[in-house]
């Protein structure tokens, strides 16, 4: 049996739906779609995220808590 590809694993270049809007300095929560499905993530952004924008995910912080941000309209 092969190893899991590390990268089909990771959420990063995912969209999501931010559900808990991201304040600026802290933490929020995004529905990303990843895996044939959609995880809910600790999400963190440089500049506050209202709920329900569409983001993108630019870093992997731990296994559950990512960095976002805006995706451009």
């Amino acid at each position: 049996m092969r190893a899991a590809d590390e990268s089909a694993l990771s959420p990063v270049g995912a969209i999501g739906r931010v559900t808990v809007p991201i304040p600026e300095g802290g933490p929020g929560e995004v529905l990303v779609a990843v895996r044939g499905g959609s995880e809910a993530y600790t999400a963190w952004s440089r500049t506050s995220i209202d709920r329900d924008e569409r983001v993108v995910v630019v870093d992997s912080v731990s296994a559950r808590s990512v960095m976002v941000e805006r995706l451009p309209a």
